[in-house]
């Protein structure tokens, strides 16, 4: 992730910590998620909680994981990846009985 994008997901989630109680960590993700969709484009997804585990695939550039204290912080722009085709499962041929 640019380093500016960076800085914007730290100051936004020291601003989330403002206004919400560390324990409200869907709100946090919510008010994170919605302020990265509006300024950086939509498609950004956000995690946040003191335990978690994550593996997900991202765009180029748009990965951003940290913490503040306890509280663990995953941002990221989804991609389908390289293995996502339009037509994901194969076409399944009749048989004769």
């Amino acid at each position: 992730m640019l380093q500016t994008m960076q800085q914007d997901a730290l100051d936004l989630a020291a601003k989330a910590l403002d206004f919400f109680d560390v324990t409200e960590a869907t709100e946090i993700a919510r008010f994170i998620k919605k302020e990265f969709d509006r300024t950086h484009g939509p498609g950004w997804q956000c995690i946040v909680g003191t335990d978690f585990g994550s593996f997900v695939t991202h765009c180029y550039g748009c990965f951003i994981y940290f913490r503040i204290a306890s509280l663990a912080i995953l941002l990221f722009k989804g991609s389908a990846g390289p293995e996502a085709q339009a037509n994901q499962f194969p076409v399944l041929e009749s048989v004769k009985a």
